[in-house]
């Protein structure tokens, strides 16, 4: 049962039958909303770039992206670059797969972020979500809706936290201003 989470509600990444995830997958969707130009309407393509910031404390140690697909432990792993989007069909664009049994333990936080690297806002894009998924069955787990976003190059989407012995996850939903998962670093340290 998926849960659509709102911007600051947390949700604990348990399985439906109680038992903990071993793996979880994050994943962002999006298309470019069609312009109306003077030959009817078209879109413009918008690269989207989903990151992943490993945090130990408030310091970051690692993180996972398009030029950095695989974090330095082999615990999270980034599905490669879109640079275009969907076509509208609610599939996953970019994935980043967080194996949470060999995340090491001084990680106790994973900050997920999203940003227009081709510099285009939200009001730009169409059908955007993440989603956080069980990658041992491919259950939704949670969904947290990005469209209808405003005038913003990106935004901190939300972060797995170590919670007692398991993983929570909370969504963050912040607009921010960035090309880069760097350009962001100063926004996400509140929401750590």
């Amino acid at each position: 049962m998926t849960v659509n989470l709102s911007k600051g509600q947390a949700v604990s990444l348990r399985k439906s039958d109680g038992g903990s995830l071993s793996a979880v997958r994050m994943g962002l969707g999006w298309q470019a909303a069609p312009r109306r130009g003077l030959f009817g309407r078209r879109t413009k393509a918008i690269d989207l770039d989903a990151s992943a910031v490993l945090f130990a404390g408030k310091q970051p140690v690692d993180v996972v992206f398009f030029k950095h697909l695989v974090s330095d432990d082999g615990s999270v792993r980034h599905s490669g670059d879109n640079l275009v989007g969907g076509a509208g069909r609610g599939e996953d664009d970019e994935t980043v797969m967080v194996d949470l049994q060999h995340v090491p333990a001084h990680i106790d936080q994973i900050v997920f972020t999203v940003n227009s690297f081709t510099g285009q806002t939200f009001t730009e894009v169409e059908n955007a979500f993440c989603r956080l998924l069980d990658a041992a069955n491919g259950e939704e787990l949670a969904r947290y809706t990005l469209t209808g976003g405003g005038a913003y190059t990106a935004q901190i989407m939300a972060k797995v936290q170590r919670e007692g012995g398991g993983w929570q996850m909370t969504a963050i939903g912040e607009p921010a201003e960035g090309r880069t998962f760097q350009d962001l670093m100063p926004a996400i340290v509140p929401h750590l």
